[in-house]
């Protein structure tokens, strides 16, 4: 219900604003923009997105087949299972479903985009399967989601390499904050949905799986602040693409082991990937032309100069408000940000404040109403229940914890 109160405000406040500025000014090139932008948004959706991913996941599902059929996701589970079963009680601890949301988050950590989300639209179909409601999204299905929309990443490389372009003086000056600001907002997503699930954290399995995870990063990020640019770009790029290389190989091999007619498993798996992205369409669709239509009639203007002149108003440095755009877009649309995250940096300067706190926002969540509807699209989700309101207030927390760590490195 969530999406649908969502879908409606965009296009209501869109054609009140457009409509708005043609009878109080005569304003007619809103009308045309938001216009313009709903058909540009509709192709963006269905040439740039569904169908580059049908490709992809048509792969990706081929090879999670195979890696099922070689055994190899159920190692995964029944290593991950103890953790996973606290913070996911609903799922079998031997569950498929355990190791395709472990490959999920690690392609993530990993920045290979591409792959993370087919893992994750087959964790989210395994987790479709164990639901007993098939149009309500279970808790399983939300803390899930909730946490892969925290979008916790160990290398900001697309981030890096953008600063590097711009000529930044040193372009991975911004990694450490990036990092702490997504786990900050990952922990405080797992702690709201588990609040909300009254999942109990406070047991030895969680502590020392967390106490672990955090030991790893902290220990990873002292390791990295200490190279130069090239080193961290060449690490990020051969250990991720090497992971992920290695997981195919094993796989493939792993199934030809166990006498497995590979190729015809893998075309089974891969029939899935195209009917998913066909699937996926009309969600996608729906809510970036929706998403499209808020920006291009103004309405995203007129809320940054409202809260930049609350904050003006109340007497705090307001410093921060020019790379604000970058964090109330983050939500909505990951190009959208990544573009006003791009042009902070043009306009104010790669090493600027607002350039560098534009990379933070960027580097601390991930989109979650676009991420919603099409996980959630995937498996005919219609009622997301609350999964919507933490992911935001996840990402409202990574806002705050994102300006902490600007002013604290860089003001």
């Amino acid at each position: 219900m969530a999406l649908n109160y969502i879908f409606i405000a965009f296009f209501t406040i869109a054609f009140i604003v457009a409509f708005a500025k043609f009878l109080l000014f005569g304003d007619t090139e809103t009308l045309k923009l938001v216009v313009e932008g709903i058909l540009s948004a509709s192709k963006v959706a269905v040439i740039d997105i569904a169908l580059p991913l049908a490709g992809v996941m048509t792969f990706f599902l081929g090879i999670l087949n195979v890696g099922e059929k070689a055994g190899a996701i159920n190692i995964l589970a029944r290593i991950i299972g103890p953790f996973f079963s606290k913070l996911f009680p609903e799922i079998p601890k031997n569950h498929p479903a355990n190791g395709q949301m472990i490959m999920n988050f690690g392609a993530n950590m990993l920045g290979l985009d591409n792959a993370a989300t087919p893992f994750g639209l087959k964790a989210m179909q395994s987790l479709q399967d164990l639901n007993p409601s098939k149009d309500t999204a279970s808790n399983a299905q939300i803390m899930f989601l909730v946490l892969h929309t925290s979008g916790l990443q160990i290398i900001p490389l697309s981030i890096i390499a953008q600063r590097a372009i711009l000529g930044a003086k040193d372009p991975s000056d911004v990694f450490i904050p990036c990092v702490i600001g997504t786990y900050i907002t990952t922990v405080i997503a797992l702690i709201i949905t588990a609040a909300w699930q009254k999942i109990n954290l406070f047991n030895k399995t969680v502590v020392l799986g967390l106490g672990g995870v955090t030991a790893v990063l902290g220990l990873l990020l002292w390791y990295l602040s200490g190279l130069p640019k090239e080193q961290i770009e060449t690490i990020s790029v051969v250990f991720g693409n090497s992971v992920l290389l290695f997981l195919i190989t094993s796989f493939l091999l792993g199934a030809l082991y166990k006498k497995v007619n590979v190729f015809e498993v893998f075309i089974d798996g891969a029939k899935l990937g195209f009917e998913t992205s066909v699937k996926i369409m009309p969600y996608l669709v729906g809510m970036l032309v929706a998403i499209s239509a808020f920006r291009t009639c103004g309405a995203m203007d007129y809320l940054i100069n409202g809260l930049r002149y609350i904050v003006i108003s109340s007497g705090i440095n307001s410093d921060f408000t020019d790379a604000l755009p970058v964090a109330l877009m983050k939500p909505l649309s990951g190009s959208g940000a990544r573009a006003l995250m791009i042009e902070g940096m043009t306009k104010f300067g790669p090493d600027s404040f607002v350039g560098r706190l534009g990379c933070i926002f960027q580097g601390s969540a991930d989109t979650t109403l676009y991420i919603v509807a099409l996980y959630f699209g995937s498996v005919g989700i219609k009622n997301s229940r609350y999964a919507i309101v933490v992911g935001l207030i996840a990402d409202l927390i990574g806002v705050i914890a994102g300006i902490w760590l600007g002013y604290l490195f860089f003001h």
